[in-house]
């Protein structure tokens, strides 16, 4: 009779298949981990490893021109403050700290203020002697190597304007260019650059600075057409002496370029303004 017989028995190793299946995570969740994984790592890249700029100004002409974004290395001169995203202050003082270099490019927070990126070359380390005669730079006393070269050549685009009337000029083909006079200079180190010198102007002659322990003396490389140490620390003008924990990274190389012709509704012209010849150059 089958009313009375007995259930039938699950045997174990179904039992054990069923407690083996594992419930699906949800979607969100998972999502929500990967994101939180994506905002940490690049955190961390930006931190500690590299980080973007682009240069908005021509006070580094001829190395840097107005449209460049470059990759900037964060850790050469050690972990501050600044090399957090939005400056947070979760490290105190600068760890692993290393001095710059004269003639290293830099990025750096602006003094008064601290909150801009600004870029230009070391020239002076603490207890260095800085000043310029007659346009041409000393250091402790002793001229700086100065040579005159090729001048400096830059097509006219929404980037670019010329400096002066003086300067403007047409090559063969009819394409407006500007003209500046261009100078080899080699600091103490060996370290040398271009420099544009476009006349004389007041700053062309300074007092002598000194440069006091944990700071350092910038120079723009477009020398008269750079707001840099040989000014006070004023807000949008000069930056004073700039103490080296205001250091974010040192210029590395150069991703892109464009000449500001670029239009977002016509997408043909994001290629026909890259300044592609630049791409790549190293610092």
């Amino acid at each position: 009779m089958t009313e009375n017989a007995p259930a039938e028995a699950v045997s174990p190793p179904a039992l054990a298949a069923e407690s083996t299946v594992a419930k699906p995570e949800k979607k969100e969740d998972s999502f929500a981990v990967f994101l939180i994984k994506l905002v940490v790592i690049v955190a961390i890249f930006r931190s500690f490893m590299f980080s973007p700029f682009n240069i908005p100004s021509e006070s580094m002409l001829p190395r840097l021109e107005n449209g460049d974004y470059l990759l900037a290395a964060k850790w050469p001169y050690g972990i501050t403050k600044y090399s957090m995203p939005f400056s947070l202050p979760l490290v105190p003082g600068r760890l692993f700290a290393h001095e710059p270099k004269r003639g290293d490019v830099v990025i750096f927070k602006a003094p008064p203020t601290n909150d801009i990126d600004y870029i230009k070359r070391v020239i002076g380390l603490p207890g260095d002697q800085l000043q310029m005669i007659g346009g041409q730079l000393h250091i402790n006393g002793q001229p700086v190597l100065k040579q005159r070269v090729a001048d400096f050549e830059i097509r006219i685009s929404d980037n670019t304007r010329c400096y002066l009337p003086q300067f403007e000029a047409k090559l063969a083909d009819g394409t407006p260019v500007c003209h500046y006079p261009q100078y080899r200079e080699t600091l103490p180190n060996g370290v040398s650059y271009n420099v544009l010198d476009l006349g004389r102007t007041p700053q062309d002659d300074t007092p002598v600075f000194v440069v006091p322990e944990g700071k350092m003396f910038l120079m723009g490389d477009n020398r008269d057409n750079s707001l840099d140490s040989r000014f006070p620390a004023v807000a949008n003008e000069g930056i004073g002496i700039v103490p080296q924990e205001n250091l974010v990274g040192r210029a590395t190389i150069m991703m892109f370029s464009t000449d500001g012709s670029a239009s977002w509704i016509k997408p043909w012209t994001w290629f026909t303004a890259a300044r592609w010849n630049r791409v790549g150059g190293t610092f």
